[in-house]
């Protein structure tokens, strides 16, 4: 293996991703993850901190803002395949670029898993009987089958759709996600016009308190209302015109999804009494709309059908970033390169999507195996909840602290998009703009994580089981490769930079780029004329 793992054997052409996101794609990959979000987590959070969920949804929407600015600087500024991984390799070199991969690939994996499961829960809706469903398996107690095997057979198609490439995959996207947003914002109103009470959401934030446990719970569990970002990152590499598209889409998003979430806990705290929520983690959204009075026979059944199909291309995005995450995680040298083989003809990377997918189908099943909590609710759900914020709080303290770092290490790359509010320093006699909110950014997800790690039983297990496992076969595989397990491989980022922005058709930030690096060398052997 050649000392930089990016470069192809010279007598082989390298297959790559090929470029088909549009503007409308880009922000639906993101608008997927992201925007079902809430018809998973909105039971979960309720069910945990009571009259206070708003709080909860509106504190992780804060963190969700700044975790956002980043992204959106970062993929703009660097548009290829791998997201929070890459970034964070670049930044701060490929220890931590493994770790944060790691963390994100479960975070992926579970998406896979989760969003399946809540998919199914809102077909339920219209299936009562399976919902409830339960055959007793010895020692494991009640397992529902049903629905682990409509999770189960959704994950299954989903492959199929993904192997076939991403302008079907994307296709898939913009159409449900379209309806989506509609219907979506159709509930709030009504909901808010026909049947909100402030004296009830009132009545619950002041006699419903949860105790600070609770609250640490509930919280860090709505972070993942928020988390989805990456998969707008992930895109990147197939994404037409990045540069301009990504600040665009992510922006928007950033808006679009914190004023759903924010409104949707609000509506259901000044609609329904919190215990309504107890044993409806499944499908909250559709039970909420039922209770619009008017529109209730009608929004309830739509709601569900809309959660299932939003949960289902949430889903279809983990997929799709599993597979590019671990694609950029082959490239450069985490794992081997036997994963980021392109399929000839469909140009998408199956070896990656299957074996993923598949962790994913077996998260799905030990989780449905956990049987039944002590009010009798199936636990299948908060389980990868658990999980699924320990992934998410690692891999975006990275991020951020990757952000910070590229600064001042890397200003000469053009950034479309910067976080707002820096403060401009010298460093090495460059100017750098040093991000403030990064900072903020940085310890409101180390918070998080805390929080996580102090309150969530399985994710404070499970997680670094995840990652030590991941080191396992990271430290095999680079020792079996003669490489660095704890150092970084020496890379050329300058050349591949210019490749990334070449195969962008970015020309005008190509040509920034260069007359920033050549400005540079000018300056250095002009130093170094003066000091001899």
């Amino acid at each position: 293996m050649s000392e930089n793992p990016t470069v192809s054997p010279p007598q082989e052409e390298k297959l790559e991703l090929r470029r088909d996101v549009t503007v409308w794609g880009s922000f639906m990959w993101g608008y997927a993850d992201v925007g079902a979000d809430i018809y998973a987590a909105l039971g979960l959070v309720i069910a945990a901190t009571m009259g206070w969920a708003p709080l909860a949804f509106g504190l992780a929407g804060i963190v969700y803002v700044m975790i956002g600015l980043a992204y959106t600087e970062l993929a703009s500024a660097y548009p290829v395949a791998g997201g929070g991984q890459y970034f964070t390799l670049r930044g701060l070199g490929d220890f931590a670029g493994f770790l944060a991969g790691s963390a994100l690939l479960l975070d992926y994996t579970i998406d896979i898993a989760l969003f399946s499961v809540a998919a199914s829960g809102y077909v339920n809706f219209f299936i009562p009987s399976a919902a409830k469903f339960a055959v007793r398996l010895g020692p494991l107690g009640d397992v529902n089958l049903v629905w682990m095997l409509e999770a189960l057979a959704l994950i299954a198609l989903l492959v199929w759709l993904n192997i076939r490439g991403m302008r079907e995959s994307s296709l898939f996207n913009e159409i449900l996600g379209a309806i989506d947003i509609i219907t979506e914002s159709s509930i709030i109103i009504a909901g808010f016009v026909l049947a909100w009470k402030p004296q009830l959401l009132a009545h619950q934030w002041i006699h419903a308190k949860p105790s600070l446990q609770q609250f640490m719970y509930g919280s860090s569990l709505a972070i993942i209302s928020f988390v989805g970002l990456e998969s707008i990152s992930q895109a990147a590499q197939e994404t037409r015109r990045p540069a301009t598209i990504v600040p665009r889409t992510s922006l928007t998003l950033i808006f679009t999804v914190f004023l759903f979430a924010t409104a949707f806990s609000s509506l259901a705290m000044g609609i329904l009494p919190w215990t309504a929520f107890r044993g409806r983690e499944g499908d909250p959204v559709a039970m909420l709309a039922h209770h619009i009075p008017y529109l209730g026979v009608v929004a309830g059944p739509f709601a569900a059908l809309l959660g299932a199909t939003i949960l289902s291309i949430s889903s279809n995005s983990g997929i799709m970033s599993a597979s590019r995450l671990t694609y950029s995680m082959s490239q450069f040298g985490f794992i081997s390169s036997w994963f980021d083989a392109v399929h000839k003809k469909y140009r998408t990377p199956v070896r990656t999507i299957v074996i993923f997918s598949a962790i994913g189908a077996l998260q799905t099943v030990l989780a449905f195996l956990s049987g039944k909590d002590a009010h009798g609710n199936y636990r299948a759900m908060d389980i990868l909840a658990n999980m699924y914020a320990f992934g998410a709080t690692l891999g975006y303290f990275l991020v951020f602290i990757a952000t910070i770092r590229l600064r001042f290490i890397d200003p000469y790359t053009p950034r479309p998009y910067k976080i707002p509010l820096n403060i401009r320093c010298s460093y090495k006699g460059q100017k750098v703009d040093v991000p403030i909110l990064g900072f903020f950014g940085a310890l409101g997800v180390l918070m998080v994580f805390l929080e996580v790690v102090l309150t969530h039983e399985i994710g404070r297990i499970a997680g670094p089981a995840w990652v030590v496992a991941c080191f396992l076969y990271y430290a095999w595989y680079r020792h079996s490769q003669k490489m660095p397990i704890f150092t970084s491989i020496k890379r050329d980022w300058e050349k591949q930079q210019m490749r990334v922005l070449e195969s962008a058709e970015e020309y005008d930030l190509l040509e920034q780029y260069r007359f920033a690096l050549a400005e540079r060398d000018k300056k250095s052997a002009q130093k170094g004329a003066s000091e001899r």
